[in-house]
């Protein structure tokens, strides 16, 4: 693969050095588990947690004479992923061997895809903040078998072996090196969990080992040529990217100033120490020793085969979320926080549908997410559901109650239900809103304050102090607005 350089070098992203600025450069290669019943050429389960070599066929082990079987789930669930990630879709693909013997891969080999991988190139936009959309290359999207799992805690001198994901199917997203940072490392990641949950192709769950990052790092000085890479693998987890990277490319920096030179090696992340630490030298393509699996025809499909497909795809994260600005009013902050997740933006949409936008935003990321992360709970366990937010949402719009009573009512709602309507009525938490009430309000504290309204009558702020003896006299009840707009005539502001 020639590497192609397709982003101009921005300060705000270079690392100081001894002896000048610096630049990384990254490229990932995300290795996502497909969502399927059973194994990419077997018919063994993918459940997890069941108990060692619990999942495990003939085919799974080696056994002599047994023969790979493709999944033609797995194989829809990639090209649903390619589409997804506005990939090209290539209709006749090679399933390759990739030759390398680890104790828990009892073939000695993989089967994966090398010249000729079911996806080709796409794209995934990220959303960086202030510093606007970031477009990142996908190099390819191929299909592969997993390794089993080796366990060394569980003997003084020797490792069991765990064959449940022997044969598991992965998919493989190269992403090209257009990545700078560890944000957008992280961000990258992010997306692509994102996608392809929306998709249904991967539950993303890295703490299962369902999605794991090889990240390949190297450093530059701005705009010059590709640094020699050192690839972290199998790392698990979003946080844990970001301190691999920050130390690894600090790591190259320090050698190259020193006057050394960076080997180009496979590296280990230690979460404990924060450090990379070296585990092989990095093989290149030619050490796999890649041939066409012989028990193993090309892979080939039609335009119709793909197209139908397309037509069960979802709304994918960044049209939700244009939708969400352009449609209900929210703002690109708003929107992203909402689509990341598509339980999430579900929920939002129930809580917004024929309801303002806006106001029905603020309460589900303000009040419910806030509470739910306090809590330590997702919106799948919510106490308060989409129609008991949406309630809560009419009664303010209607005016029926304040901002203030209605986190009053959400309380209520969070540790007892109900139906919000029918608390207000019965509580008597209706906001007041006859203008003859709240005067006789205003009347009796402005009566009661003449040193007050002097002060009041010189300094328009310290109008608040009387707003606040109102909503006191009314325990809150008092429409805030009706308030001003008499007091302002009152006290003749």
């Amino acid at each position: 693969m020639t590497l192609v350089d397709t982003r101009t070098p921005d300060p705000k992203k270079f690392i100081n050095g001894a002896t000048g600025d610096w630049e990384m450069v990254l490229g990932l290669e995300v290795h996502a588990q497909i969502t399927s019943e059973s194994k990419l050429f077997s018919g063994s389960s993918t459940e997890f947690g069941q108990p060692p070599n619990q999942n495990v066929s003939f085919v799974d082990a080696a056994m002599p004479g047994m023969l790979p079987v493709i999944n033609d789930e797995c194989v829809r669930q990639a090209v649903r992923t390619g589409l997804g990630l506005k990939a090209k879709i290539n209709k006749r693909s090679i399933f390759d061997r990739k030759n390398y013997f680890y104790p828990d891969q009892p073939p000695g080999y993989q089967i994966s895809q090398y010249l000729d991988p079911i996806v080709g190139e796409g794209k995934v936009l990220l959303d960086m903040g202030e510093d606007g959309e970031v477009e990142i290359g996908i190099e390819r999207l191929h299909v592969e078998t997993d390794a089993g799992k080796l366990m060394h805690d569980q003997h003084p001198s020797m490792s069991f072996v765990d064959l449940n994901r022997a044969g598991v199917a992965l998919m493989e997203i190269v992403s090209k090196p257009d990545l700078r940072s560890s944000d957008e490392a992280k961000a990258y990641i992010n997306k692509l969990r994102t996608i392809m949950r929306y998709l249904g192709t991967c539950d993303g769950n890295m703490e299962q080992g369902s999605l794991r990052a090889d990240i390949n790092v190297s450093v530059r000085r701005p705009g010059g040529e590709f640094g020699t890479r050192c690839e972290i693998k199998n790392v698990n987890s979003v946080r844990f990217a970001g301190q691999a990277i920050e130390y690894e490319a600090r790591r190259q920096i320090d050698i190259l100033e020193d006057g050394g030179v960076v080997d180009q090696e496979t590296r280990l992340f230690d979460p404990k120490t924060g450090e990379t630490r070296s585990m092989r030298s990095k093989e290149d393509a030619q050490d796999y020793r890649y041939f066409p699996e012989p028990d193993l025809l090309p892979l080939e499909f039609d335009d119709a085969f793909v197209e139908e497909i397309k037509a069960t795809l979802p709304e994918l994260p960044d049209e939700k979320r244009h939708r969400f600005i352009e449609e209900l009013g929210l703002t690109p902050y708003d929107a992203s926080v909402l689509v990341a997740d598509r339980t999430s933006a579900d929920f939002y949409e129930k809580v917004a549908d024929g309801r303002d936008g806006k106001l029905a935003a603020n309460w589900v990321i303000n009040e419910l997410f806030g509470r739910l992360n306090k809590e330590g709970l997702d919106i799948s366990t919510s106490p308060v559901s989409a129609e008991q937010l949406g309630g809560i949402v009419d009664l303010i719009s209607k005016g029926d109650i304040s901002g203030k009573i209605a986190k009053d009512l959400f309380e209520i709602v969070w540790t007892e239900g109900g139906d919000p309507a029918t608390l207000v009525e019965e509580r008597g938490m209706k906001q007041v809103t006859d203008t003859g009430a709240i005067e006789k309000m205003v009347d009796e504290i402005v009566a009661a304050n003449p040193d007050q309204v002097a002060k009041a009558q010189d300094n328009p702020k310290l109008m608040g102090w009387f707003v606040g003896q109102v909503m006191k006299a009314s325990q809150g009840k008092a429409n805030p607005q009706a308030v001003n707009e008499i007091l302002k005539s009152k006290l003749g502001l």
